[in-house]
C-alpha cells in the first residue's frame, strides 16, 4: 500500500453477464481494484469467470445474502441460511469464504449482528439503483462522498448501464487528485485500529 489516499468501490447485487463484465474491464484499463458483494442466487456456472476474472485483479469477493431479502423480517434460522449459502458457494468459486458482508437495502437489527460473523458494510451511495438517475449525477454524486478511507457503494446489476458510466469518469478523476482505488479489506488493513462488529462501516 502506498501513501495515497484510498478509496473502495463496492459493487452490489452481481454477477451480472454483460454488466460486471464491463465494469471489470474499467477496473483494468485504470490498474484499480474494488470488491463485489454477491448475490448468492446469481453464482451459477456460466457466472464464475466474472468471479474469477474479479480476483485475478486484485478485487475480492463478499457476501450480499442468497436472496436480497429484507433480513430482519426474517426468523434467525433464515438469516442464518442467507448467508451461509452464499458464504459456501463463493467459496466453492475462489477456494476462501468472504470477511464482509452488506445487508440488503442496509436493513439490520440487533440479532443480525450477533448471528452473522462478518463485518458489516454499508457505504456512501449515489443513487444508483435508480435507473432514472443519470451517469452525470452519479458521476457527481460519487466525487462529492470521496475522501480517504471512503467506502463507495454502486451496483452491478442488470442494466446498470449508467454506473459503468460514471465510473469511467470518476476513477481517472480520483486517481488524479491522489487517490488509489483499492478493495475494500485493503482499506481496513491500511487502519491501524480494531473492527468493532457490532457496526456497519461506511467508511474506516
Amino acid at each position: 500500500m502506498s501513501d495515497k489516499k484510498i478509496i473502495s468501490l463496492t459493487f452490489d447485487d452481481g454477477p451480472t453477464i454483460g454488466i460486471t463484465d464491463q465494469v471489470l474491464d474499467v477496473l483494468e484499463k485504470y490498474n484499480a481494484r474494488a470488491s463485489f458483494f454477491l448475490i448468492g442466487q446469481q453464482i451459477k456456472p456460466e457466472t464464475e469467470y466474472l468471479i474469477k476474472r474479479a480476483l485475478s485483479l486484485g478485487c475480492t469477493i463478499e457476501n450480499h445474502t442468497k436472496t436480497h431479502p429484507s433480513m430482519p423480517k426474517l426468523s434467525d434460522e433464515e438469516i442464518l441460511m442467507e448467508v451461509k449459502y452464499t458464504t459456501d458457494k463463493i467459496e466453492e468459486v475462489t477456494g476462501e469464504k468472504p470477511k464482509f458482508f452488506r445487508p440488503p437495502y442496509i436493513d439490520v437489527d440487533d440479532r443480525m449482528f450477533d448471528l452473522i460473523d462478518l463485518t458489516f458494510i454499508c457505504g456512501r451511495g449515489c443513487d444508483d439503483w435508480v435507473m432514472e438517475v443519470s451517469a452525470e449525477e452519479r458521476t457527481r454524486k460519487i466525487l462529492d462522498a470521496a475522501e480517504d478511507g471512503a467506502i463507495i457503494l454502486v451496483h452491478d446489476m442488470e442494466g446498470n448501464v449508467n454506473t459503468i458510466e460514471a465510473i469511467k469518469t470518476v476513477i481517472p478523476t480520483l486517481m488524479a487528485e491522489g487517490y488509489e482505488f483499492v478493495n475494500v479489506r485493503e482499506i481496513f488493513e491500511a487502519r491501524d485500529k480494531a473492527i468493532d462488529h457490532k457496526v456497519m462501516y461506511s467508511e474506516f
